[in-house]
């Protein structure tokens, strides 16, 4: 029996390690997986429900780390982690993604000789200033096998010297649970809760550094989402970093906008049905930038780069950077009906879950 420990710590993690986790129950007896949540995202609506949505058990081992700065966030995991394996052994760690919890994993069993796969492997922003592009290049160092999303990554990987036997292709697991719950998110009523028609606003998430950690950015964004909720309604969850940030304008008067709605995050079904009805999603999101092109959804990145340059030269999604007048002009291009044609991405077919279960039960056969 191969034990294998499955890593979540954010909530892109929990729909990536989702199919993974179900794909493995077809082979009960050969490989078991137990599902770690270290705690990194602790809101309800950004960890607990997304569980419950997903179809998961509760997490078999909760860490509870809770927030914090980098470092002290990194190191709370590193330490919860290895108190746990050294108690109680997995044969394998899988981490997926690149936020702070799947370095901090990688590293501890790396460290302790236990064998780590990499779900997203090789997705490169050529950013060292971004947190997730140091966290998702030591993830890859470390790492036995190396699972990748779409060519970018294999091509990544091989320049960088990866041994191409450590690299499976095996498409996206995200895309697995979008493509899985897309009728259950069909029924939800949440545009009819919010106020807003299909295919009749702008839809919005925004938490980078880039642009809410300085004042005056984050100000002139929100004045721009303001004027753009003048030509249609923006929808804007505020994830809870981005909110902090926000209360601590003086200048934003929540009154002058009245169509632009800035609600709580969104459980997963909801936000899914918010993706999919959108006329346009304004993001500084990696896995929106995939849902969206999985869903033929018109996305613009607000950033100066992208981990995923498949959603561009194949998906409908565009990099912006950002400049809030840019952005402006970008937005009402589409509105005004300039589209960007996307096609279905190489293995984002639903079945990269599957094709991880199969290749790790035949490990689990070798050993």
């Amino acid at each position: 029996m191969l034990n294998i420990d499955l890593i979540a710590g954010a909530r892109p993690n929990f729909m990536k390690i989702g199919p993974i986790y179900k794909a493995l129950q077809a082979y009960e007896g050969k490989i078991q997986g137990r599902i770690v949540h270290t705690g990194q995202h602790y809101d309800r609506n950004m960890s607990e429900i997304f569980f419950q949505q997903l179809d998961l058990p509760e997490p078999h081992i909760s860490l509870n780390v809770g927030s914090g700065t980098h470092a002290h966030q990194t190191a709370k995991v590193m330490m919860g982690y290895e108190d746990l394996i050294a108690a109680d052994r997995p044969d394998m760690v899988l981490v997926v993604g690149d936020v702070n919890s799947t370095l901090a994993c990688s590293l501890v069993a790396a460290k302790l000789h236990i064998p780590v796969g990499h779900v997203e492997a090789g997705l490169r922003s050529g950013d060292m200033r971004m947190p997730e592009e140091v966290n998702r290049i030591v993830a890859d160092r470390v790492s036995s096998v190396l699972f990748t999303t779409c060519e970018d990554g294999l091509v990544n990987l091989i320049q960088e010297g990866v041994d191409q036997d450590r690299i499976v292709e095996v498409g996206n697991t995200m895309i697995d649970s979008l493509f899985s719950l897309l009728p259950r998110a069909d029924e939800r009523p949440i545009l009819e809760e919010i106020g807003v028609e299909p295919r009749g606003y702008i839809l919005t998430t925004l938490h980078r550094p880039s642009n809410v950690d300085d004042a005056d950015q984050l100000a002139a964004l929100l004045d721009v989402l303001g004027q753009l909720s003048e030509d249609a309604p923006v929808v804007f969850p505020v994830h809870p970093r981005t909110r902090r940030k926000i209360d601590d304008l003086d200048t934003y008067d929540p009154a002058k906008y009245p169509a632009l709605h800035l609600v709580d995050p969104l459980p997963y079904l909801d936000f899914v049905k918010c993706q999919k009805e959108a006329a346009v999603v304004v993001t500084d999101s990696g896995g929106v930038q995939e849902e969206t092109s999985a869903l033929g959804v018109q996305c613009l990145t607000a950033r100066e780069n992208t981990e995923r340059p498949v959603t561009v030269t194949r998906g409908t999604n565009r990099l912006i950077g950002i400049d809030p007048l840019e952005i402006l002009r970008a937005t009402r291009q589409v509105l005004d009906g300039d589209i960007q044609e996307g096609g279905m991405i190489p293995l984002w077919d639903g079945k990269a879950g599957e094709r991880i279960a199969a290749y790790l039960v035949g490990l689990a056969m070798k050993d």
